[in-house]
């Protein structure tokens, strides 16, 4: 199945989306759809024969726990609701903690990457089976940027991807802005992780702009794409003939004209890549046309990368004995160290740790920041500071809203906003919003709320 060139669809893009011109299909985060009713631009675009393929975040896939059943069967009811053709996720893990290592349950709020151990290749592969018979359709994996490595990781990423693609017969969604971040951040090269790809189990290609720091390379998604990430793209292409590729955009949306540009550009990028046609008795190579049709047989469920459903597939046998109890160890370690202050896991480089730590921060107040408008707007410019020095230590564990509700908490019982009109609208706001719920303090929250109400 070839999908063609496609843009991610973002609600505050959707009208662009929309009147763009040669957009074959679009990508929906998951997690951000109804599993009842879609927006009436995903509908609209629906009823025009563009592709609506559902891109989940939250499934935590390289985690040590068994995939969550409710998060599975949530993904699998927006499939159905699309009829979309595959789903795609990542390979990392967003949570850690609980039952298996006996410890309160952490949530990262972003993707954080899997040693490339056979430890983790053994329980990401477990999972991923799982999911597959959960999934009504395809299930496509997505390689992801990183700001850090594990100590002891004994397989390269594209040897990872390989024996994973290969044991399970999942898909591949490569990122190839994912591998300039893993190039500039690790030292990884991309030309060599796409040499050791089974290119035939490439499902769709990711592009995706970010921006280099102090030399340490952010996949912001806000940013436009370099010329760096474009040359990604065509070393990939002078290897195969991807079935799609997609613009991501996730924040700082511009101009309809500049997303129409970026797609341009990745248009000429895979235009100029494409390796010459070969004359009749030609040897076929790499990036040739047989690599080309390889990989529309593998869209189409076809050839050696196939990724199919049921008896079909190739045996996966369970994590062995004791896998995921270390697994669930490491990940505890790490995450903890990130989000709640603890020491640093043995062979990790702290100053990494500590951007890596920084860049989830930002990515909690960024989410907070969207989930709940009015918190940026009642705390002003004081906004993002006080979230920083509030998400310092305390581990998110309860979803966005959870954390909405608790830094708005935290502000109030430390006697902040300075202005009372603000203090009484964040105190309203957070009355509107606890609901029957007990909240944790709550003795201190009430005299806060009201002395935050009472003579003003």
């Amino acid at each position: 199945m070839e999908l063609g060139i496609g843009i991610g669809w973002r609600p505050e893009i959707a009208d662009e989306v929309e009147a763009l011109a040669g957009i074959d299909w679009v990508e929906a985060v998951a997690e951000n759809l109804c599993a009842d009713h879609l927006p009436d631009s995903l509908v609209r675009l629906r009823e025009r024969g563009v592709r609506v393929v559902p891109h989940g975040v939250a499934l935590g896939l390289g985690g040590a726990d068994r995939p969550d059943p409710v998060r599975l069967a949530s993904l699998a009811a927006r499939a159905e609701l699309l009829g979309t053709p595959l789903v795609t996720e990542h390979i990392a893990f967003v949570r850690a903690g609980g039952p298996l290592t006996a410890s309160p349950r952490l949530e990262a709020g972003h993707l954080l990457p899997v040693p490339r151990t056979r430890d983790a290749l053994d329980v990401l592969c477990e999972n991923v089976r799982i999911a597959q018979d959960s999934l009504p359709v395809p299930l496509a994996l997505e390689n992801i940027a990183a700001l850090i490595t594990w100590p002891g990781e004994e397989l390269t990423e594209g040897q990872f991807l390989a024996e994973l693609a290969e044991r399970t017969g999942v898909r591949l969604l490569i990122d190839v802005a994912n591998l300039h971040t893993n190039h500039v951040n690790l030292g990884l090269d991309p030309a060599k992780a796409l040499d050791e790809l089974p290119v035939e189990a490439i499902a769709y290609v990711h592009v995706a702009g970010g921006v280099e720091k102090n030399g340490v390379w952010h996949d912001t998604h806000a940013h436009p794409v370099t010329a760096p990430v474009l040359d990604v793209l065509a070393e990939l292409r002078s290897r195969v003939d991807p079935p799609g590729v997609l613009l991501e955009r996730d924040d700082a949306f511009p101009p309809a004209g500049e997303l129409a540009g970026e797609l341009d550009a990745i248009r000429a990028t895979l235009r100029r890549a494409a390796p010459p046609t070969r004359g009749p008795g030609a040897a076929p190579g790499v990036g040739s046309a047989s690599a080309s049709a390889s990989a529309s047989a593998s869209a189409s469920g076809e050839g050696p990368g196939r990724a199919v459903r049921g008896g079909d597939r190739p045996p996966v046998a369970p994590a062995p004995a004791g896998t995921r109890d270390r697994t669930a160890v490491t990940q505890a370690a790490l995450l903890s160290a990130l989000v709640a202050g603890t020491p640093a896991p043995e062979g990790f480089d702290h100053r990494r740790l500590r951007v890596q730590s920084r860049a989830l921060a930002a990515k909690r107040a960024d989410v907070v920041a969207k989930v709940a408008p009015e918190l940026p707007e009642i705390l002003g410019d004081g906004y993002r500071a006080a979230f920083l020095a509030y998400a310092d230590g305390r581990p998110m564990s309860g979803g966005y809203r959870r954390d909405a509700l608790d830094f708005a908490e935290h502000v109030l019982i430390a006697g902040g906003p300075a202005d009372p009109a603000a203090r009484r609208r964040l105190t309203y706001w957070w009355q509107d919003r606890a609901g029957a719920r007990p909240p944790r303090r709550g003795t201190r929250l009430i005299r806060a709320a009201r002395a935050a109400l009472v003579g003003r």
